[in-house]
């Protein structure tokens, strides 16, 4: 976790990402979108790490890779570091890509098998014409030696180590260019929970060295809330709710936000016994076709009869600089409100937010 005090390096404002969906025998009729990221507005400040977590399906992986302009935003704005960059074409986007870099999910399917890790990680430095073939080799050689892998591996191919070692790989190829801002998605998901803990100290330790910004999504609430400093919650498209990291652990107040805490086993198994998790009704609703105002409200515990139904809770920040959007966050709070036994059942099948494809280092 960083100390920073920072100004804003991104601002998210009104940010809009539909995948259409098309029908007929030539797929040229547009029937409808999926909502993959539908208004949501975040800040993340220079030095930094900002959590963001949800359940699959909800839109985590689609705002990291839309900051990164890998899908163009349908609205909205994406400004980075002062500038906005949502409408720029390939060309005006090339010099910002040395500073936004990303590490994907899966360390395997992210490394060209073809190639030499020596060539993986130089390839940035290649592509953008920072280094000749020495100058290459050197950088190379400290960026492995930076991660924690040993000099031999350079030669040596992605299917030779395992998945904490190809992460690392992964992470030195991000670091290449020397970037202000990293996405991680979900970069420890596939990793045993040893390895997951050496990568999240690497993770932080580079973030000191090199005065790194983070964007770290995730759906393990423990990993999220060891690295960052602030964590904002997401559901079906929208964010829900926004606040420092300890604060949200020990006081969260939107009610989708207080099942997923309610989930978390704690390693105490007399209060583990003793206490009981809020569970939610259903699946995640289909982002093609999402639920009225509330958009929790088909499986809120807390729901109540008209309001939720009818009108959509901004996300509004509290005197304590909290953001929740949830019209009764203060009486859920002050015990006013109750979550009842079971939400009601009211939901739709997920769907696949986005057509598949292979990542691509940027």
């Amino acid at each position: 976790m960083s100390v920073n005090g920072g100004g804003p390096l991104v601002e998210l404002e009104h940010l809009k990402v539909y995948f259409p969906i098309k029908s007929g025998l030539l797929l040229d009729r547009h029937i409808g979108d999926i909502r993959a990221v539908d208004d949501i507005s975040l800040t993340i400040k220079r030095g930094e790490t900002l959590g963001l977590v949800g359940e699959s399906g909800c839109g985590k992986s689609t705002v990291g890779r839309t900051i990164l302009r890998l899908y163009k935003p349908t609205a909205g704005r994406i400004v980075f570091d002062g500038k906005d960059i949502s409408q720029l074409g390939e060309g005006e986007l090339r010099p910002l890509r040395r500073r936004m870099q990303m590490v994907f999910q899966d360390p395997f399917a992210s490394l060209n098998p073809r190639h030499s890790v020596g060539r993986i990680v130089g390839e940035p430095l290649r592509t953008h014409g920072l280094a000749n073939r020495k100058e290459s080799a050197g950088r190379v050689s400290d960026l492995l030696r930076t991660v924690g892998l040993p000099q031999d591996a350079t030669g040596r191919y992605p299917h030779e180590f395992s998945g904490g070692q190809r992460q690392r790989i992964g992470l030195a190829r991000a670091l290449a260019l020397n970037p202000d801002f990293i996405v991680a998605d979900e970069p420890v998901s596939a990793l045993d929970v040893s390895i997951q803990a050496q990568i999240i100290n690497l993770f932080e330790e580079l973030q000191e060295e090199f005065e790194l910004t983070y964007l770290f999504i995730a759906h393990d609430l423990a990993v999220v809330r060891h690295i960052s400093d602030r964590i904002a919650v997401m559901y079906l498209g929208m964010i829900v709710e926004v606040s420092p990291s300890a604060e949200l652990y020990e006081k969260p107040l939107h009610p989708y936000t207080i099942s997923l805490l309610s989930a978390v086993p704690i390693p105490d198994p007399v209060v583990e016994r003793q206490r009981e998790p809020i569970l939610l009704a259903g699946d995640l609703p289909s982002p093609a076709n999402p639920p009225p105002a509330c958009r929790f409200h088909t499986r809120c515990p807390f729901i109540q009869p008209t309001r939720c139904r009818e009108e959509v809770p901004p996300l509004r920040r509290l005197s304590t600089g909290h953001e929740v959007a949830c019209h009764w966050a203060e009486d859920i709070e002050a015990g006013r409100i109750r979550p009842r036994e079971r939400a009601p059942v009211l939901v739709e099948q997920a769907v696949e937010l986005a057509p598949e494809e292979e990542p691509r280092p940027v």
